[in-house]
């Protein structure tokens, strides 16, 4: 049993911000920001592979709802919404969940993107979006 399903059993203590029969968000207990919050489906799947498409768009819904609140009560700069997938990517929490993460600084939070743009020829573009396009379900 997750850190999650304990919250949502209620046998762990969380600050619930919001919540209905599939969804529920509360604050994340790091608050890597002031209002860090996640938003997690009630049923418990360990990524984005295994959650189904309806249960996944409520929860970007309540992603957009809660971010919202957010907004309004903290006034951040702006503000990140994140998943992440599998251990490599920093998942800790093997039940599928979003943060939004606002933003006050630009160093708040640290994230770097390489931009490889200038690596690859228009073929090895091409070539990779053939191959993402042959592998849609």
């Amino acid at each position: 049993m997750t850190i999650f399903e304990k919250i949502i059993e209620r046998e762990i203590p969380a600050y619930i911000v919001y919540e209905d029969d599939d969804v529920i968000s509360f604050l994340d207990i790091s608050q890597a920001t002031k209002g860090h919050t996640l938003v997690v489906p009630k049923k418990a799947y360990k990524n984005i592979y295994e959650m189904p498409q309806d249960l996944l768009a409520k929860v970007i819904v309540v992603t957009q709802k809660v971010s919202k609140a957010v907004d309004l009560a903290f006034q951040p700069e702006g503000l990140n919404i994140l998943n992440n997938t599998n251990e490599i990517a920093g998942q800790t929490v093997f039940h599928f969940h979003i943060h939004i993460i606002p933003r006050y600084t630009k160093n708040d939070v640290g994230f770097k993107f390489e931009n490889h743009m200038n690596d690859l020829s228009s073929d090895e573009f091409k070539q990779r979006a053939a191959i993402i396009k042959k592998n849609l379900l």
